[in-house]
């Protein structure tokens, strides 16, 4: 587990250097890391309007991590504070949700 949470640790810090401040990532690299890092966990719901898991074979039609209305309704939902930034806490609760539905729980 302590490699697992290094290299979470580790790819927000680089892709929150982008652009602005280092300890946040903004919505253009949140978009960039979720769409590199998680393009087949995360898609968007309409029915009940909450992201959750994109399992492998899903429709084309649905809506997935490189959806422009996913990355805000994710943004959204995960910035607490709403400052248009994610700082690593609000970014783990991305990680924790994700691996709550992977694992079935």
């Amino acid at each position: 587990m302590e490699s697992a949470i290094n290299v979470l640790v580790s790819q927000f810090k680089t892709y929150a250097g982008k652009d602005g401040s280092a300890k946040t990532l903004s919505k253009e690299e949140f978009q960039s890391l979720v769409t590199s890092q998680l393009p087949n966990f995360i898609k968007n719901n309409k029915t009940n309007s909450k992201w959750f898991l994109l399992r492998r074979g899903m429709p084309a039609e649905s809506k997935n991590s490189s959806d422009p209305a996913t990355i805000d309704q994710l943004m959204s939902s995960l910035d607490a504070n709403n400052d248009g930034e994610l700082t690593f806490l609000e970014f783990w609760q991305l990680i924790g949700n994700v691996a709550n539905q992977h694992g079935g729980f």
